[in-house]
């Protein structure tokens, strides 16, 4: 329950950022703006710039240069929800309970307020560099933004490897790849942006990288497990999707009982490395339980 509350403040503080940068003026691409904030103010979990911020916790406690980064990340993957909502890609009607953009809109201005969204983030980024004076600060924001565009990268190769196997035979490496990819390319990126910000040792920058690359996976496979048997009135969306349209999952490729014990197994290992950083590690510690009892 603390946890929860905790959680629910950081959502807060993420929507209240992301607030400042929605469009509401007068102008012709009026319409396009709305379905922009209509995707990003959605109510999603915002997991991925709370993770930033308390993985720079960890290391230092003022966390307000990361809010860009995290400002961004979550609208890289609005994004990428949007596009994968698409009929060309996944056809979903919904999402968090609510229409898919191109069905409250229409298709073409769900791709272009999908491409806004990704434009924005670099926007945003960009602003924050051009504004540090601080050399070896704006050198750090530098790496921070690779890292972000990398991971936007990788997430789009995921998607693609999703997309291509669809109704094929996969084996479990590029499962795993797809997903490490897909899903944990972001989460991966997040993680590392929070130690770098933080510039946290080469030591700890790969512990957390582990930690993230475990919580990536862990949320990909209970993703999974919720599709296959999870309450459609909590997840928002329909069950079974996945397996109708011929999608190799981690359930639909091990089978529901071994797909949960290897979400048991790597949520341990993910919090035997929050467990080295003591107290400062316990809400790492936290979300990887979240992750994997969440349900939706």
């Amino acid at each position: 329950m603390e946890f929860k509350k905790e959680l629910n403040k950081y959502q807060e503080i993420i929507n209240n950022e992301l607030e400042k940068y929605l469009r509401k003026q007068e102008c012709p691409e009026k319409v396009l703006n709305q379905a922009m904030e209509y995707s990003l103010m959605a109510g999603g979990k915002r997991l991925r710039p709370i993770l930033m911020i308390n993985v720079y916790k960890i290391f230092k406690e003022d966390y307000n240069i990361c809010i860009p980064y995290a400002v961004a990340i979550e609208m890289i993957h609005n994004f990428s929800l949007i596009h994968d909502d698409l009929p060309g890609i996944d056809n979903d009607d919904f999402r968090h309970g609510k229409q898919t953009n191109h069905k409250k809109f229409n298709e073409a201005t769900a791709i272009l307020a999908g491409d806004g969204l990704l434009n924005n983030a670099y926007q945003v980024i960009a602003k924050n560099i051009l504004q540090e004076q601080n050399l070896e600060t704006q050198k750090q924001k530098i790496i921070a933004f690779s890292e972000l565009s990398n991971a936007t990268d990788r997430m789009i190769a995921g998607e693609y490897v999703d997309t291509e196997f669809e109704g094929k035979a996969i084996s479990s490496d590029y499962l795993e790849y797809m997903h490490k990819n897909k899903t944990g390319a972001l989460l991966r990126a997040s993680a590392r942006i929070g130690a770098i910000m933080s510039n946290a040792s080469t030591e700890d920058l790969e512990k957390i990288t582990k930690y993230s690359e475990i919580i990536g996976l862990t949320f990909q496979i209970k993703d999974d497990i919720l599709s296959a048997i999870g309450d459609e009135k909590i997840l928002g969306k329909p069950v079974g999707n996945d397996i109708k349209r011929g999608k190799c999952t981690y359930v639909t490729k091990y089978g529901l009982s071994d797909s949960q014990k290897m979400l048991e197994k790597l949520t341990n290992e993910a919090i035997e490395i929050a467990k080295t950083y003591k107290e400062n590690g316990e809400f790492l510690e936290n979300l990887a339980i979240y992750i994997q009892t969440r349900n939706k």
